[in-house]
């Protein structure tokens, strides 16, 4: 097609809902009112957020369509997708984002590593109500051992690259699909000298997007068997630790502020019931083992993933600062997705919680999991609920709990359905509590701001108590509202 007669034909398409639709059906992509709304309000949110996390260098609307939205809907179109899929680096959200708009059945797996982007695709799976889709908040590579039936992606690394990092999570019989441009010839040429015996190319077909210049090429491979690196158990990768100057004892020792947390995007966790629980329950969370010399042996059911940090008793102690003196855990934070007030509620009780205290964050934590809470949306003012303290109070809730995160106690409308706690507020047990309703505690010292204090509730106390910790105040009402859902 000439190029200049393409540029002038895509211009005269109007950016909208219409003029999506119209290009979507000139590629032989028909999709429901439903399915083109979901589409189009995830347009508006990448455009939206482009300008702060360079999701799309592309701005050209019809460009965009084509190049992001048809690109990334053509595979299952050419072939038959596995599920559960992952998008591996997913990014601004393509393939995956598409793909499960146009195939609402597919369960999807976004893997991507930075901690903005994660924060992005945790807002679009909220905003546009999909279900069935899982963010995994990191790299993917070798070490990376939960299994799935199919892996596809249109990053920039190549073939062999690809299939060097995805070796540990394909299942055998699973499929490999690789969105790629024409010229990929030596790659595969590559792919076969090194993954002959692990991979089976399957599929190798040239197209091009309708309608335009655009070339793809759609590369699918099947796994074999499992590679040989896998059929032998090697044991864990051994790190041994001398220095305090040690990159990797920096690194975790930066994991006991809030600070660090926040931009590593790791905890550690400590205490030997907590750590046992953390490897049975979340193995995919769990990243180094940390043992003081080689007298604390990592167990036999330590997850392949995970590597083994060895410290001397001095390094230890500085990271064991409870004085468990048992292994520690390097963990992955999940992803907390944003909760704005123009959300509202889900049915059952939200608890917003605006601490400072990581004590009591993880108290609160802790007590919504036992009374059934929906969410815990942690307030902009409240602190890191990945704080080592707080992960030890809530006894490893953390991990289980929805978390979210919230604005400022401020920024919260007078009109939510909220009931706020204070000293001097009404008896509990006088007050019917909503279907669907957020309970927010003052945070500790300043309490309640003056808009919800003087319609909030309380507890009778005996007199000279002022006031209740606040935790424990949340834990009371959390009982209280859970034992009338259960009577």
């Amino acid at each position: 097609m000439n190029q200049g007669f393409e540029r002038k034909r895509l211009d005269r398409i109007q950016p909208g809902l219409n003029g999506m639709d119209t290009l979507l059906r000139g590629c032989g992509i028909e999709l429901s009112d439903a399915q083109l709304d979901l589409l189009w309000k995830f347009h508006k949110f990448l455009r939206a957020r482009n300008p702060e996390l360079n999701l799309t260098r592309i701005h050209n609307f019809a460009n965009i369509v084509y190049k992001h939205y048809v690109d990334s809907i053509y595979p299952a179109v050419l072939t038959d997708l596995p599920s559960p899929l992952l998008d591996l680096g997913s990014g601004g959200g393509f393939p995956g984002i598409p793909l499960k708009i146009y195939k609402p059945g597919l369960k999807l797996i976004l893997a991507e590593s930075r901690g903005k982007r994660i924060d992005f695709l945790c807002s679009v799976v909220q905003e546009l109500g999909l279900e069935g889709v899982e963010i995994v908040g990191r790299k993917i590579g070798p070490g990376y051992t939960v299994s799935v039936p199919g892996i596809i992606s249109r990053a920039v690394l190549s073939i062999p690259e690809t299939l060097e990092i995805v070796k540990g999570c394909i299942a055998p019989g699973g499929l490999v699909i690789l969105m790629k441009g024409p010229g990929c010839t030596d790659e595969l040429t590559e792919a076969h000298k090194r993954f002959g015996g692990d991979y089976e190319l399957i599929e190798d077909r040239a197209y091009s997007l309708p309608n335009t210049s655009h070339r793809r090429r759609l590369v699918i491979f099947t796994r074999k068997r499992a590679s040989s690196s896998q059929s032998v158990d090697q044991g864990p990768v051994v790190r041994t630790v001398e220095s305090s100057d040690n990159p990797t004892f920096k690194f975790l020792k930066k994991l006991s502020e809030s600070r660090g947390i926040k931009k590593a995007g790791r905890t550690l966790v400590s205490g030997e019931k907590l750590v046992d629980e953390l490897l049975q329950k979340h193995p995919e969370l769990c990243e180094y083992w940390i043992t003081m010399g080689k007298g604390m042996p990592a167990p036999g059911r330590l997850p392949s993933n995970m590597e083994v940090v060895e410290l001397p008793s001095r390094l230890f102690r500085v990271l064991d600062t409870f004085g468990t003196g048992f292994p520690m855990i390097c963990a992955m934070v999940p992803p907390l997705s944003q909760w704005s007030p123009e959300e509202g509620f889900p049915e059952g009780c939200s608890v917003l919680v605006p601490f400072q205290d990581p004590e009591n964050m993880g108290a609160v934590i802790r007590s919504a999991a036992a009374f059934g809470a929906a969410q815990v949306i942690v307030m902009a003012e409240g602190a890191n609920p990945f704080h080592p303290k707080a992960v030890r109070v809530s006894a490893g809730a953390v991990f289980s709990v929805r978390l979210r995160s919230g604005v400022p106690v401020d920024g919260l409308p007078p009109d939510l359905p909220l009931i706020a706690l204070s000293a001097e507020g009404e008896d509990i047990r006088n007050v019917d509590f909503p279907q669907a309703f957020g309970l927010l505690v003052g945070a500790e010292g300043p309490g309640l701001p003056d808009t919800f204090r003087k319609h909030a509730i309380g507890f009778p106390m005996a007199g000279g108590i002022e006031s209740l910790n606040a935790a424990v105040a949340a834990s009371l009402a959390l009982y209280e509202w859970a034992g009338r859902k259960r009577g």
